[in-house]
């Protein structure tokens, strides 16, 4: 068949609060970072299937014969696409020849890109159509930080392989650098993204790719199970900061529930808290979109972060360098907490609108001298998107057309 070329994004997502207290039926919001991860898909006639992920030094091609062989294990049943295919994905570890154990960062991209790749085109269709064609993918979102990098890729491995096979039209009108996807096309592009973050995290939430999909103005609200787009926020500026402590969410995880079993009389009412403060801070965050935002709106907002970073260390996900990150930005009148399972990883900081650049760089210059990594960025941007390459920075355009 043939391929139009196509370039989309799909943002990161921090937690803006409820971290570990979701696990227990209270309510966690996740808000969408204007980091985003960028994918361009381009028609080859050479027949070969290529993905470039220099963010992660990878670069593979296959004959597209190769790929042919493997159509056999697809399902032809409609319903069952909306199932993970266990077999297709056996076959497939097998056909990069990761068998056994985890998936490493460049194993699991390119299991996830082969698996949406077959389903997409080499089911219930002539396998004489599938096509040849290369996907570029460059990521503002550092990897392995808890930013929901994984579950962007998904998006946009998603929405450029449904808009490439005809399943979704293009959004793009003449007049517009950017295109936005209606509510029926967003729900199968977050559906097949879930499939890319099953084979990447195995049992995920479904809570990144969401934010990464839908035209939410940036929040979800996720509980029980639930996730409930919340109506649009305000952008907020903010700090990002990795602190490159590696951590195991599963670990962070074990290491809470213990504490509220040794001590339930004690952490229970904390992670009430918690939920408490995830309610607080929608409804300021709401109110800022419906009247003329004030300095009581991010005082309630500091407060907010400052009181639910210190219920984090109660409950035993607080590490040495996250304390030093809300040290150095509290000297400069500066608010910060983890955003992630903790332990390390990535802290997010609240600038005010009249919070100056020599006040934002010198912070940043201090946490980077701590060893940290650390951007300028904000909450509240757009889901998945489609672009015309002019509406892209060019240095992300050079990155994306080198293959």
């Amino acid at each position: 068949m043939e391929v139009r070329d196509c370039l989309v994004s799909a943002p990161g997502k921090a937690i803006l609060h409820g971290e570990h207290a979701v696990v227990h039926g209270k309510v966690a919001l996740a808000v969408s970072l204007n980091l985003r991860t960028y994918l361009q898909l381009k028609a080859r006639s050479d027949g070969k299937v290529c993905i470039n992920l220099p963010n992660i030094d990878t670069f593979v091609c296959w004959e597209l014969s190769e790929l042919k062989q493997l159509t056999s294990f697809l399902s032809d049943k409609k319903e069952e696409m909306q199932r993970l295919d266990a077999e297709l994905v056996k076959r497939l570890r097998e056909f990069i020849g990761v068998t056994n154990g985890n998936l490493d960062s460049s194993a699991s991209a390119i299991l996830a890109f082969l698996y949406i790749y077959l389903s997409l085109f080499g089911s219930g269709r002539s396998i004489i159509d599938m096509p040849s064609l290369t996907v570029s993918v460059w990521s503002e979102l550092p990897t392995g930080a808890g930013l929901g990098s994984s579950a962007a890729y998904s998006v946009c491995l998603a929405a450029a392989f449904l808009c490439a096979t005809g399943n979704i039209p293009t959004p793009l009108k003449e007049w517009e650098q950017t295109g936005r996807w209606c509510q029926e096309d967003l729900e199968l592009i977050n559906s097949w993204a879930f499939q890319g973050e099953k084979i990447i995290h195995g049992n995920p939430s479904g809570v990144d790719n969401a934010v990464g999909t839908w035209d939410i103005g940036g929040m979800l609200r996720f509980l029980a199970g639930k996730i409930i787009p919340l109506s649009r926020v305000p952008l907020l500026r903010i700090l990002l900061t990795n602190t490159k402590v590696p951590r195991s969410t599963k670990v962070l995880v074990a290491r809470v529930k213990d504490k509220i079993n040794k001590l339930p009389s004690i952490m229970i009412p904390v992670l009430d808290s918690v939920d408490a403060i995830s309610c607080t801070c929608e409804k300021v965050l709401t109110e800022m979109t419906c009247e003329p935002i004030t300095g009581d709106h991010y005082n309630i907002l500091e407060e907010l972060i400052d009181i639910n970073q210190h219920h984090l260390n109660v409950i035993g996900v607080g590490h040495p360098s996250l304390d030093t990150l809300c040290q150095v930005t509290a000297a400069r009148g500066l608010h910060s907490k983890l955003t992630g399972a903790g332990g390390g990883g990535c802290g997010i900081t609240l600038l005010r609108p009249e919070t100056d650049s020599t006040t934002v760089q010198g912070t940043m210059k201090d946490l980077r001298d701590c060893g940290y990594d650390c951007w300028e960025t904000s909450i509240g941007g757009p889901g998945v998107q489609q672009h015309f390459p002019s509406s892209v920075k060019e240095e992300i355009m050079e990155v994306l057309n080198r293959y």
